[in-house]
């Protein structure tokens, strides 16, 4: 029988405000909202909820308000298979992200950190057993760096794989490196951690060499429709296209790719575990909403095989 893997994911969860509008305004401009609606989301919670979806024991260590929002945002992480014994109340608003989708399925985001901005380092050290029983822990940038670097050296000291997710997207000091061992980020990171522009293989490549000479033991650079790149301290290389698939709405498509990496490679060789979440992200952008969108182990190895069966037809 197939082991479950155990992932502790250390981060943020927020009420997402969804608008949908025919173009992003322009500054002073208003525009109308063809719908409004309201889901669970925040990096964190969404890496979670794929990494419960792709079939891993979920905890998750985090925090929400004392508004309205923060009940439905815990159970809906609870109905979704996370663990939330872990989860924080706070005397104050939850996490809010103010997103806005285009005709095109591209979006913007502000964010209020409210509770996900309290989150402590002792939080996470009081949390040490989670951890410590996980195969991996997850983490990202939408919660205090204390508390996000204080996951790192948890992980690093009782023997879980730490996987990190520096987004938003800013540098961090030198030290923290040396405990990543895999760091997954998009163009826009890699070029604000190594502070120049990633837009093609050859820029994800050359940023990817960068980050793993400050340390860090592996690097995956997300390229959107350019596929991904993952380069190691080993010498391991690959590159990863994706699948063509008509978009829809790309909010939490790199949560996905990251939540279902990260239970892939515990069961996958490396370009296995890509192969599906990338595969996995292409359906969360065929579909709207965030944790929504998300889709379960069941459907992306779906998906995988009928794609294998087009390419078999294809070239017989």
């Amino acid at each position: 029988m197939e082991t479950q893997p155990v992932i502790a994911v250390v981060g943020s969860v927020n009420m997402d405000v969804v608008s949908l509008v025919a173009a992003f305004p322009r500054p002073g401009e208003t525009v109308h909202a063809s719908a409004t609606s309201f889901h669970g989301g925040g990096k964190g919670a969404n890496q979670a909820v794929a990494a419960a979806s792709a079939g891993a024991r979920v905890d998750f260590i985090g925090a929400v308000g004392d508004d309205a929002f923060a009940e439905p945002l815990a159970a809906g992480l609870a109905a979704r298979g996370v663990g939330i014994e872990a989860l924080a109340r706070k005397r104050t608003t939850s996490g809010q992200a103010f997103i806005t989708v285009d005709a095109s399925g591209q979006n913007t985001i502000v964010l209020s950190a409210g509770a996900n901005g309290q989150i402590t380092a002792g939080e996470v050290a009081a949390a040490e057993e989670r951890i410590a029983r996980a195969s991996a822990v997850l983490t990202q940038n939408e919660i205090p760096w204390e508390a996000t670097y204080a996951a790192f050296s948890l992980g690093r000291r009782v023997g879980a794989r730490v996987i990190a997710n520096p987004a938003p997207a800013f540098e961090p000091p030198a030290e923290a490196y040396p405990l990543m061992d895999t760091l997954i980020l998009n163009e826009v990171e890699a070029a604000t951690l190594t502070r120049r522009a990633v837009a093609t293989l050859a820029d994800a490549e050359q940023a990817a060499r960068t980050l793993l000479a400050r340390g860090a033991r592996a690097v995956i650079v997300t390229l959107g429709p350019l596929g991904s790149l993952y380069l190691d301290a080993a010498g391991s290389r690959i590159e990863m296209p994706t699948f063509p698939i008509e978009v829809v709405d790309t909010t939490a498509a790199g949560d996905t790719f990251i939540g279902m990496y990260t239970v892939a490679a515990t069961r996958m060789a490396t370009a296995e575990a890509l192969r599906f979440a990338t595969a996995a992200s292409a359906l969360c952008v065929s579909r709207r909403g965030a944790q929504e969108s998300i889709p379960t182990r069941a459907e992306v190895e779906a998906f995988l095989r009928q794609r294998a069966g087009e390419t078999q037809a294809a070239d017989s």
